[in-house]
């Protein structure tokens, strides 16, 4: 049953009296009225037929005295402005059309406007039953199979607020808030909601260990859960400990991890690296018998290959020596002591317990088809075994390779979906917390966050065209990259409080909507800027809750430090859990 029109027999609550681009001035006859409106409330105005309005959003209520008034503001014996001294004045945006009847269906809106409102025409206040009319129109054109329920519209909370789910998650989005303004519980009300579908795919990147809650097992728990392997897993991995191989790093991270670029031997140590890593993972390729990968493969793919045969070929090149020009006597090889600082830095990490989930893999790692295990583990959906949301923990992951192993994750997902046939692509999106970490403005990045970008804005650039999609996460939006925040399409944005990541927010939004933005501080907790290609009417919006929440890391100084005293047992296995490296 098509939703009722909007009606709007009372009088105009004033006229168009300028227009700028997307922006339009009215006049107020209505003053009392005026006390009604309010920053993001709705506007239409009269089109150039009378079944179309041009729906605007209030960014400024203005109450100022007339010219007339101006002029004699000095005279003893005016006490104030009159009523018909008074020029009221609303400054709207426009963002869409709303026919009262579209050919032979009923009501219908549509972003952008499709004419310039004309000077004198009136504009309506929406509210009451017209907004009720309204709101059942925005969620009527979403059809039923690809909405995603995100909330309720803060000016009308019986209307539920529905985004078009495909153009969520095809055109990358990001959810952008400072901290405790919601964010977690956002994240996890999507993935809730996607966890509803039969053959979901999601994959959260959890880089504080916050979402452990909503692992299976959990109480209403669901997602899938995988921690990167910390020292303690390496003598009994658990089940879901997960190992990222050193094979699976191209050579430029590799590279990245090893390679000092200052050391005046740098281009040579890399050469001679690269080369014996490519002749170990030949000779494995030829044992496994794979002739056609042979014949085809390079030094960046991901083939298992023995790391101590290269170290001892190494070593054997760092103290070599040849005949000398006379008999009897030998010199120093070409690359004597040309290597010793590159070996020793490899030593040092591959015996570092903290980077074992590369360095000490466990034999099954090692294997050939390893990776095709891993690769359905994360690409499969629902319609198997496996769960559709999986959580990957990097918590226990060192800060300085966190944006190496993060991008070496991402890239074999990606590269996956890159090299499958395109009729057999499930799509994909990577929920990227924290995204400042690993992510951040290229101007401030080092060696390892720029390979990271690298990933991450290739992703960004062209994951669309093979399903593979990016949900960016983030408090400090002025810190994470601009390049992956202009290809995302759709932003959630809780409260900002800080002004540079508001600017960063508003650089993002097309001009006509960075006024919108200018209530970013002033938001409450779990309430959200909606706008972008998968919702028609940028909205203030209430979020919903999830059932299983996130761990809250948040703690209630005032409160505990009445009621809770500290606990000196635990103070003391804590250090020694830090010795260890291992949480209990």
């Amino acid at each position: 049953m098509p939703n009722a029109a909007m009606s709007f027999e009372s009088e105009p609550i004033g006229r168009v009296m300028s227009v700028d681009t997307m922006r339009v001035f009215i006049h107020v006859d209505d003053h009392e009225l005026l006390k009604q409106v309010m920053v993001g409330n709705l506007i239409a105005i009269q089109g150039a037929t009378g079944h179309q309005f041009l729906i605007s959003i209030v960014e400024r209520v203005t109450r100022l005295p007339s010219d007339s008034l101006a002029a004699t503001e000095g005279a003893e014996e005016e006490a104030g402005p009159q009523a018909e001294e008074i020029q009221d004045t609303i400054r709207a945006v426009l963002v869409g059309t709303y026919r009262s009847k579209d050919g032979a269906g009923g009501p219908s809106f549509k972003r952008g406007a499709d004419s310039c409102p004309q000077i004198d025409q009136p504009a309506h206040l929406i509210q009451g039953t017209n907004l009720t009319a309204f709101m059942g129109v925005l969620s009527q054109d979403v059809p039923t199979d690809k909405a995603l329920k995100l909330g309720h519209f803060a000016i009308d909370p019986t209307a539920q607020a529905v985004a078009d789910g495909d153009r969520f998650f095809q055109r990358h989005a990001a959810i952008l808030g400072s901290t405790g303004s919601g964010k977690s519980y956002t994240v996890a009300a999507l993935l809730e909601r996607a966890n509803t579908l039969n053959h979901s795919n999601i994959i959260l990147l959890d880089m504080h260990g916050e979402y452990a809650s909503l692992a299976k097992g959990q109480k209403n728990g669901y997602a899938a859960y995988f921690k990167v392997a910390g020292p303690g897993d390496l003598a009994k991995p658990k089940p879901e400990s997960l190992f990222l191989p050193y094979w699976l790093l191209n050579r430029d991270e590799m590279l990245t991890m090893l390679l000092d670029r200052t050391d005046q031997n740098a281009p040579n140590q890399a050469m001679i690296f690269t080369g014996l890593v490519g002749e170990s993972k030949r000779k494995r390729l030829q044992e496994e018998k794979m002739k056609e990968v042979e014949a085809t493969f390079t030094v960046d793919s991901p083939i298992p290959y023995d790391l101590a045969s290269v170290v001892t070929e190494l070593d054997r090149l760092d103290n070599e020596r040849e005949p000398g020009a006379r008999a009897g006597t030998d010199r120093k090889g070409e690359w004597n002591g040309k290597l010793t600082r590159f070996i020793s830095r490899l030593r040092a990490k591959i015996e570092d317990r903290r980077y074992g989930f590369l360095f000490q893999p466990p034999k099954e790692s090692n294997v050939y088809t390893w990776l095709q295990g891993q690769a359905v583990t994360f690409l499969s959906t629902t319609c198997t075994t496996a769960s559709g949301i999986k959580v990957v923990d990097f918590s226990e992951v060192p800060a300085d390779v966190l944006p190496t192993v993060v991008s070496v994750f991402a890239r074999v997902l990606y590269d996956v979906q890159f090299w499958m046939q395109a009729s057999s692509r499930t799509p994909v999106c990577l929920v990227c917390d924290e995204a400042h970490l690993y992510l951040p403005v290229r101007a401030d990045a080092d060696a390892a966050s720029k390979r990271a970008l690298d990933t991450f804005e290739r992703i960004a650039k062209e994951g669309r065209k093979y399903g593979f999609a990016l949900l960016v996460v983030s408090q400090r939006p002025s810190d994470v990259s601009r390049t992956i925040l202009s290809q995302c399409n759709n932003f959630i944005a809780l409260r900002l409080t800080n002004e540079q990541d508001q600017s960063a927010v508003k650089s993002v939004m097309p001009d006509s909507m960075a006024g919108i933005a200018d209530v970013l501080p002033l938001l409450d907790i779990g309430e959200a800027i909606v706008l972008g290609d998968s919702i028609l009417l940028p909205s203030r919006i209430k979020l919903d809750k999830p059932v299983a929440t996130p761990l809250s890391l948040t703690k209630n100084f005032w409160r505990e430090w009445s009621e809770k005293c500290s606990n000196a047992d635990a103070i003391r296995a804590a250090v020694e859990n830090l010795r260890r490296q291992v949480k209990a």
